[in-house]
């Protein structure tokens, strides 16, 4: 493990740099592709190290990774963003393909009429005559470029998912976002749901067929203009699996950089934030968006079991959680203090589990975000620096950006506490002791 001792680019994902091909990815994400590349640069890895991110999400590490030449691991609960990773991925080389095979796509969706089933969740937003067009879209993807490789008699197998088809399924994504703007509430990870029949979304179908004709080219003119990196990606291999990070299931002493950003302790459902991608993709993914929900670290559901705070989470969050349970507000000793608890369970277990992943000469690398309950500091940086301690991995660098907003400002209650409304962003560095 070397470090040079350059400075980071700030970890905070800049919108105004989401263009071209990147603009068709604009999902909640930790860091900007900048940051990704600077830190594995500046870790000094050699050929044939393998970068792993747990909590991939759209994809950031493992596309920065594989620019760069080095083999990558991406996991995340949520198959949509596992699908959105992979058609990440897609070689410039096949921009030309795009376009053929969607006039494919398309004549297939229409050679047959769909019938939407009452039990189709696009009927959520979309009326049954557009929630059909969009279905047999999807269908046409799902029979013409996916292949028994991905659906068999055994299940789904979404990590076998190619690029071309993962392409086609964010094209479909983008049209029933766009479609949705009009329902976007303050909170940018939730879509309201129409009232009634009246109030639900409802276009031509051939205005939808020609919308996501038009987000194919699109996508087809930026990845043919997109700039790959220098090193050949040929010898680089890049897997992308819906795995949860409490359990991996990874080799011991096999990852030689661990470059991610956990989902931060502020409450934000981030499965909600794409159910409208997931009931795009409802036939591939094998899970229930609720079930889902619970296990997502972060979860702002209350959880099954019974859990108490254990020593190796550390003095910073113990003291955090009788703070939180002894808070005079409604619920703080009870759904807030047994979400909190869900939350570091789950982050402990990560830990322990990701840290045997690591060989002795790696690094892991977090970026995480303070944050407040009511009007207690919750420092979410130094709580993981003691859960690594506990599992033998020492802080060698730490670099802190200050946010001037961040997205527990949302919420309007949090202007009853007078505190910053900003927040900082750690970027931690651990190695083993």
């Amino acid at each position: 493990m070397s470090l040079r001792g350059e400075p980071l680019p700030s970890p905070k994902q800049n919108r105004r740099l989401q263009k071209g091909w990147e603009g068709f990815f604009p999902y909640y994400a930790g860091y900007p592709e900048a940051f990704a590349s600077s830190v594995i640069n500046q870790i000094g890895l050699r050929k044939g190290s393998v970068v792993l991110d747990p909590w991939n999400g759209s994809g950031t590490t493992t596309y920065a990774a594989a620019q760069l030449g080095f083999d990558a691991i991406g996991l995340d609960l949520n198959p949509v963003m596992v699908t959105i990773a992979r058609a990440r991925l897609l070689a410039s080389s096949e921009a030309d393909s795009i376009g053929a095979l969607a006039d494919h796509v398309v004549r297939r969706s229409q050679s047959s009429s769909q019938e939407v089933d009452a039990s189709d969740p696009l009927l959520a937003w979309f009326s049954r005559r557009s929630a059909a067009t969009i279905r047999s879209i999807e269908c046409g993807i799902r029979e013409y470029l996916v292949s028994d490789l991905t659906i068999s008699t055994e299940g789904v197998m979404l990590e076998n998912l190619s690029g071309i088809a993962a392409t086609f399924y964010v094209a479909l994504f983008a049209l029933c976002r766009q479609l949705a703007r009009r329902l976007q509430s303050s909170n940018p990870t939730w879509l309201k749901f129409p009232s009634d029949d009246d109030q639900k979304i409802s276009e031509r179908p051939s205005l939808l067929i020609e919308a996501f004709k038009s987000n194919l080219q699109g996508m087809a003119s930026a990845l043919r203009n997109r700039e790959d990196g220098k090193v050949s990606r040929r010898y680089a291999e890049t897997q992308l699996r819906v795995a949860d990070s409490t359990a991996p299931n990874l080799k011991r002493a096999s990852v030689d950089l661990i470059l991610t950003s956990p989902p931060y302790c502020t409450r934000i459902d981030y499965t909600s934030a794409t159910r409208i991608e997931f009931a795009v993709l409802a036939p591939l993914a094998d899970v229930e968006i609720n079930e889902l929900r619970r296990q997502m670290i972060g979860s702002i559901r209350v959880p099954v079991q019974d859990l108490s705070p254990k020593d190796e989470w550390g003095p910073t969050c113990n003291k955090l959680l009788r703070r939180i349970r002894r808070h005079p507000s409604k619920a703080s000793a009870g759904y807030y203090y047994r979400t909190h608890l869900d939350y570091f369970d789950k982050m402990s277990r990560s830990i322990a589990s990701l840290s045997k992943t690591v060989r002795r000469s790696g690094s892991i690398v977090f970026v995480v975000q303070d944050s407040f309950y009511k009007d207690i500091h919750n420092d979410l940086p130094a709580v993981m620096v003691d859960m690594f301690g506990a599992n033998g991995l020492d802080l060698y660098r730490r670099e802190d950006f200050r946010i001037p907003r961040s997205m527990a400002g949302i919420n309007r209650y949090t202007k009853l506490y007078k505190r910053d409304p900003g927040a900082t962003e750690a970027v931690l560095f651990f190695a083993k002791a």
